[in-house]
């Protein structure tokens, strides 16, 4: 059978590397068929993720340690209004992000995801930026979570022990590399089963919680009392509500992760759509209801909510749990928190050898990164990645909690940048989709709320980041002078430390991006790609027969009504 011309691109492409040729030839042949072009990032990589796989890693990404560890430090800080409006308001701007991704990532279901999109429909160095800018997240977020689990075990241990801490992350890693030889279907199975446990736990807080509060169990009745007192609903005014805004965006963080797993869907046109939608309902409801119960029951100026520590003895599920009687919820809440930072582990692992993949795919580093064994597996890149994650062992050292912080800063201002320039680079795919004369109605999925979605999210993005840098830049340390005494001097250091901390967080993303962008620029040469020459269909998902029966629904209304919602 004649090549098509896309075909016939592709092949020339990879003329010069015989190798790529014939494995494109071969993936091509065996997996796709005749009608669909594999991209490079996708090649060598299985589609084994099921719908239940791909709905349950969204809903684990983003529910881990934020919600379960820091979630009171909102309330504490903005009181229970300004926390609730805090989660509603980045929770609206995620809506939208998600839609964003789940058009175009289920047109082209690439490894890169949103990352790649930019060197289709804008240009190649911002693809470049974006995809090392998102490499370093979730590089960072592996220590983050390892220096995490060491404080969450210790929990367990007595005062005096000795036992080293840097054990707990070096078993951890030692496990995740054995998950990740397995391949991409032990690590959805994985997630699969870590999110069960902890959807059945926040659903056991808010039964607990509505009782408490009620009146019904603990023996005190709670109602809207923490609204009510000094400093609520709004603690802090303003300056509280927007101070919350990157942990809160932490929280949420992970989301996202819909795009990358695509390329590895066994059905993106059904399982992405699916994923985007129902989990978007349930986070709302998980996050919002908790965080309004939480915010009832525990009064904002309780010092428990703070958990310095970051131990579940203090954690804001455990304290509830507590107001109802449950005497080893410190003990089980340490468990649902410790596999809940395993699980987070697990999808770090995931993106960040991915996006390493995509870098090496796509010539933006050594391509010897993207090679793939007979299960799909990146091991170079997966080396890597456990290189990076060995960094958690230095920071132990230097204090668990100390750590976690300052890459809770970083993490958070990436992801908002993350999520700011997907809107972007959707709107410039819908620019060149229409002047390639293509209908809306020919997209395999149409985001909803279009075009004024996006620019409410926007919208609300630009305003949550330029408050982000101003609280950074406002206020700086004074230093008390030379004579102070030893607690001054205490203060003062914490308080610059604070203050650098923000510094960093803020800023660090927008230099390195600017850097990248500008560097990559500077060197390849590269420019603006016309909306008539974008590509738009290499790597283009193309559903067999079976894919098509599949999308259609099965089964009776009521069925599927449930299927639905659960």
């Amino acid at each position: 059978m004649p090549k098509s011309e896309v075909e016939r691109n592709v092949a020339e492409k990879y003329e010069d590397d015989s190798d790529m040729a014939e494995k494109y030839e071969i993936d091509h042949m065996q997996d796709v068929g005749q009608h669909e072009v594999l991209a490079a990032e996708q090649q060598g990589l299985k589609r084994d993720l099921r719908l239940r796989h791909m709905i349950m890693i969204a809903i684990s990404g983003t529910i881990g340690t934020g919600l379960f560890l820091t979630s009171g430090s909102t309330i504490a800080t903005a009181g229970p209004g300004g926390a609730l409006l805090a989660y509603a308001v980045i929770g609206v701007w995620l809506v939208f992000v998600c839609q964003a991704i789940g058009e175009i990532a289920t047109l082209l279901p690439l490894p890169g995801a949103f990352n790649a999109w930019g060197g289709r429909v804008f240009d190649e160095a911002f693809s470049f930026q974006m995809t090392w800018m998102y490499f370093i997240n979730w590089a960072l977020t592996i220590p983050a979570e390892l220096s995490a689990s060491a404080v969450i075990v210790g929990f367990w241990l007595p005062k005096d022990s000795t036992f080293p801490a840097w054990v707990v992350p070096l078993i951890i890693i030692i496990i995740m590399i054995f998950i990740n030889l397995v391949g991409v279907k032990a690590y959805g199975e994985l997630e699969y089963w870590f999110s069960v446990l902890k959807v059945l736990t926040i659903i056991m807080f808010i039964i607990c919680g509505i009782l408490v509060d009620a009146g019904v169990i603990g023996g005190v009745k709670y109602g809207m009392n923490a609204w009510h007192i000094e400093g609520a609903p709004f603690k802090g005014g303003f300056m509280g509500f927007i101070t919350t805004l990157v942990a809160v965006g932490y929280s949420y963080g992970g989301t996202e992760m819909t795009g990358v797993t695509a390329a590895e869907s066994r059905n993106p046109h059904k399982h992405v759509p699916k994923a985007v939608n129902t989990v978007l309902i349930r986070i709302a409801f998980f996050y919002i209801v908790s965080i309004f119960l939480l915010g009832s029951i525990v009064e904002n100026n309780d010092p428990q909510l703070l958990n310095n520590s970051g131990s579940a003895a203090t954690a804001p599920f455990t304290i509830v749990f507590a107001k109802a009687g449950i005497s080893a919820a410190a003990n089980y809440m340490n468990a649902v928190v410790f596999t809940s930072v395993f699980s987070a582990i697990n999808s770090d692992f995931y993106v960040a050898t991915r996006m390493l993949l995509s870098l090496a795919r796509n010539g933006w580093a050594h391509k010897s990164i993207g090679y793939t064994n007979s299960r799909g597996v990146p091991l170079v890149a997966l080396a890597i990645v456990t290189a990076c994650s060995c960094l958690s062992m230095i920071t132990i050292f230097v204090g668990s909690g100390v750590v976690f912080e300052w890459f809770v800063s970083i993490i958070g201002s990436i992801i908002f940048q993350s999520w700011i320039l997907i809107l972007f680079l959707h709107f410039r795919f819908r620019y060149c989709w229409r002047a390639q004369g293509r209908p809306v109605s020919d997209l395999p999925y149409v985001s909803w709320g279009y075009p004024y979605g996006n620019i409410l999210g926007a919208v609300i993005g630009v305003l949550c980041i330029i408050a982000t840098c101003y609280l950074s830049v406002i206020n700086p340390p004074r230093s008390p002078g030379a004579g102070a005494d030893a607690e001054a001097m205490e203060k003062y250091k914490k308080e610059r430390d604070s203050y650098a901390q923000g510094l960093l967080g803020a800023w660090f993303p927008w230099v390195m991006s600017a850097i990248l962008f500008f560097s990559y620029k500077f060197v390849r040469k590269t420019k603006l790609i016309k909306a008539e020459d974008a590509d738009l269909d290499t790597g283009r998902f193309i559903p067999s027969e079976s894919d098509k029966e599949d999308l259609k629904p099965h089964g009776p209304l009521w069925k599927r009504i449930v299927k639905f919602l659960i």
